[in-house]
C-alpha cells in the first residue's frame, strides 16, 4: 500500500472522487452491523473513514478487530456525505473515505484514560502517559502554537539585523538570585559546572564583542520551589542591543507583541500604558498590576489625621496608611462575604477589613460612630465609590497594607468575573528600586541582578537609589523582564560593594567580567521574555505545564522517567562523590 497522500485534517468536497491514502490513529470506533464507522485521527484533525461489509466482507471482517489506538493505513475513496450525516463540528465533516483496503501498523494497550479533548484523568496519571496526553488535539495546538510563536519571533527579530548565538550550558555558579544546579566534573574531581539561570554575562560580553544586536531562545534552569507558572527548566527569548535606553527596548517588544498576539486575532493596542515601580504598588498594591480592571487602590489616610477614631488616627500619625478599593455593586455583599474577604486581608498580614456602603442616598459602615455621616460621604466622594458601591478598607503599616489591599483587589476581581481571559492588558513597569535589605542577612541583595544599571550612578543611599530596570507585564503576570546594564568597571564594583561582595570574591567570581569592562564596553541592556508564560497566556491556559511537551510536578519530578533518580554507586566514584543520603541508609 503507498504512504499516505493526506492528512486526516484536509479532506473536504473537493476531494470527492479522488483515491486517498490516510494514516494515523483509531480515535474510536461504531460498529451499526453491516457499517464500521471508525474516526482515524492524527495530529492535524480526525476524518471518519468507513467499512462496507457488502463491498467486501473478508475486509469488514478484519476491521472489526480495530480498537481505541491502534495505528492503521487505509486506502479508500472520498465520498460526500448524506445531508443528515453531515457533522458541523469536524472540519472533514461533510466527507468520508469509503475504504477498499487497510494495513495494520501497530496494535495498542487499552491506555489508562482516554484521548479526548476534556480528559477525564488526574494531571499525575496524564504527566506519567505525556506521551497520550500529547495526542489530544488540545494538546497538540498547544504545542503549535508555541512554534508559531517561536518562528514568529525569530522573523521579527532576524527581520531587524538580531542575530542569533547559542551561549553555553556548562557555566560557573554565581552568588546572587535562586539555588543552581550543579554538575560535577569527572576531569576536574572536586569541582562543578552550574546551569544557567539565564545566559546574563554571556550575553553582555557579546556586547563587548561588538555583535550588538543578539537574541536566543533559550533553556534555563533554577532550583527553587515550583508553582504553576514556575518550573525547574524554562526557556526565555532572550535579547540584548548595545547604544540604546529603555524606550528602544520598549519600541522593539511593543511591536513583536503585536505581531505575536496576531497568531490568535488579538490586535494589541501600542504604546503601552508606563508606571513607576512606586504607581503600581500605591495604585495596585503589586508590581505586576492586572489592568483589565479598575478598582485601583486610593490613599484616604487625609480623613484620619484628626479624627475622633483613635485608632486609624494612630496609624496615620505613626506613618502608616488607611487606603481603600471602591467595589461596584459592592452593597449587595452580605456578611458572609464580609467575612471572607476579611481572611483575605489577614492571610497578608493586615489586622482586619473595615467597610462603607452607599445605597439610596443612605451611607452604612462597620467604623464606628464617632466616623460621622458627613465624613464618610467626605471619604466615598474622594474614592469615587458610588450609590450602590462598596468601599473596601485597611489600615497599617504602608507594605502590610499595600499587600492585602492588592490580594484583595485580585480575590474581588476574581469573584465579580472581571478577569476576562480573552482580553489583554499589556503594562511597562520602571524604575524599580536598586537594592532590597535582608534583615535576617544584615545586608543589600539586587532586586535584579548585580549587573543592572542605577538611574543615578553618583548613588549614596542604597535604601533610595532606583534601578534602570523595567518589567512587561500581562494580565497580572510577569512575562518579560530587562534592564540597562552597567558597563563601567568602576560603577560594577561599587554595586558589587553595596552588596557586600568583597574585592577578592568578586575577582574570583567575576574576574574576566571585570577584565572584559576594560576594553572598550558599549552601553548596552536587554530584555528575556518567559515563552513558557506568555504562549500560557496566549494558548488561553491556567498552568505552564499545559503548553511545554515534558514538564515536571510541582515537587520537580518527571513521572514519566522517573527523575530525579539515584544513579550507581560506582558512577559517583568516577566523579569522586558520595551520597549522604545512602550513607544514612
Amino acid at each position: 500500500m503507498p504512504q499516505r497522500t493526506h492528512t486526516c485534517g484536509e479532506l473536504d468536497m473537493e476531494h470527492v472522487g479522488q483515491t486517498v491514502v490516510l494514516s494515523g490513529w483509531v480515535h474510536n470506533v461504531r460498529n451499526l452491523g453491516g457499517l464500521l464507522f471508525i474516526r482515524l485521527r492524527d495530529r492535524y484533525g480526525i476524518t471518519q473513514v468507513t467499512f462496507d461489509q457488502s463491498r467486501d466482507a473478508g475486509l469488514f471482517a478484519r476491521a472489526e478487530a480495530l480498537r481505541g489506538e491502534f495505528v492503521v493505513r487505509v486506502q479508500g475513496e472520498v465520498e460526500a456525505r448524506t445531508p443528515e450525516n453531515i457533522n458541523p463540528d469536524m472540519k472533514t465533516g461533510r466527507i468520508e473515505v469509503m475504504v477498499g483496503e487497510f494495513q495494520l501498523l501497530n496494535e495498542a494497550d487499552l491506555p489508562p484514560f482516554e484521548i479526548m479533548e476534556e480528559v477525564r484523568a488526574s494531571e499525575e496519571l496524564r504527566m506519567k502517559y505525556r506521551y497520550l496526553d500529547l495526542r489530544r488535539r488540545r494538546m497538540t495546538r498547544n504545542l503549535e502554537l508555541r512554534h508559531r510563536t517561536c518562528m514568529e519571533i525569530r522573523r521579527f527579530l532576524d527581520d531587524r539585523h538580531f542575530v542569533e548565538i547559542e551561549t553555553p550550558f556548562l557555566t560557573r555558579s554565581t552568588p546572587e538570585g535562586a539555588r543552581d544546579y550543579l554538575v560535577p566534573s569527572r576531569i576536574h574531581p572536586g569541582k562543578f559546572y552550574a546551569l544557567p539561570q539565564s545566559p546574563q554575562l554571556f550575553k553582555q560580553l557579546l556586547m563587548v564583542a561588538g555583535m550588538d544586536r543578539y537574541f536566543q531562545i533559550v533553556r534555563c534552569f533554577r532550583d527553587e520551589d515550583l508553582r504553576a507558572d514556575r518550573q525547574p527548566e524554562f526557556t526565555q527569548v532572550d535579547i540584548e542591543m548595545s547604544f540604546i535606553e529603555p524606550a528602544d527596548i520598549f519600541e522593539l517588544l511593543e511591536p513583536m507583541m503585536q505581531q505575536v498576539f496576531g497568531l490568535i486575532g488579538i490586535e494589541v493596542a501600542v504604546p503601552f500604558p508606563r508606571l513607576t515601580y512606586r504607581e503600581a504598588m500605591d495604585r495596585y498594591g503589586i508590581d505586576r498590576p492586572d489592568l483589565r480592571f479598575g478598582a485601583e487602590i486610593r490613599d484616604i489616610s487625609a480623613h484620619f489625621r484628626k479624627s475622633e477614631f483613635t485608632l486609624f488616627r494612630r496609624i496615620v500619625a505613626e506613618d502608616g496608611t488607611v487606603r481603600g478599593i471602591a467595589v461596584p455593586d459592592g452593597v449587595s455583599y452580605s456578611r458572609k462575604v464580609l467575612d471572607e474577604l476579611q481572611e483575605v486581608v489577614k492571610a497578608n498580614g493586615a489586622a482586619g477589613l473595615a467597610w462603607i456602603k452607599s445605597e439610596d442616598g443612605q451611607v452604612r459602615s462597620s467604623l464606628p460612630k464617632v466616623v460621622g455621616d458627613d465624613q464618610l460621604a467626605q471619604i466615598l466622594q474622594q474614592a469615587g465609590v458610588a450609590a450602590g458601591d462598596a468601599l473596601l478598607i485597611v489600615a497599617g503599616d504602608t507594605p502590610t497594607v499595600r499587600a492585602a489591599l492588592g490580594a484583595l483587589r485580585l480575590h474581588v476581581a476574581q469573584r465579580q468575573g472581571w478577569t476576562d481571559p480573552n482580553r489583554f492588558a499589556f503594562c511597562w513597569v520602571v524604575d524599580f528600586p536598586m537594592f532590597e535589605w535582608d534583615v535576617e542577612e544584615q545586608r543589600y541583595f539586587a532586586c535584579h541582578h548585580p549587573f543592572t544599571a542605577p538611574r543615578d550612578p553618583d548613588f549614596t543611599d542604597p535604601a533610595t537609589a532606583l534601578s534602570h530596570g523595567y518589567d512587561l507585564v500581562l494580565n497580572g503576570l510577569e512575562i518579560a523582564g530587562g534592564s540597562i546594564r552597567i558597563h563601567q568597571e568602576t560603577l560594577q564594583k561599587k554595586i558589587f560593594k553595596t552588596l557586600g561582595i568583597t574585592d577578592d570574591e568578586a575577582r574570583e567570581k567575576f574576574g574576566f567580567f571585570l577584565d572584559a569592562l576594560r576594553f572598550g564596553t558599549p552601553p548596552h541592556g536587554g530584555i528575556a521574555i518567559g515563552l513558557d508564560r506568555l504562549v500560557m497566556l496566549l494558548a488561553g491556559e491556567k498552568s505552564l505545564r499545559e503548553v511545554i511537551p515534558f514538564p515536571k510536578t510541582t515537587s520537580a519530578m518527571c513521572l514519566l522517567t522517573g527523575s530525579p533518580a539515584e544513579v550507581p554507586a560506582a558512577q559517583l566514584a568516577e566523579l569522586k562523590l558520595r551520597s549522604q543520603a545512602r550513607d544514612h541508609e
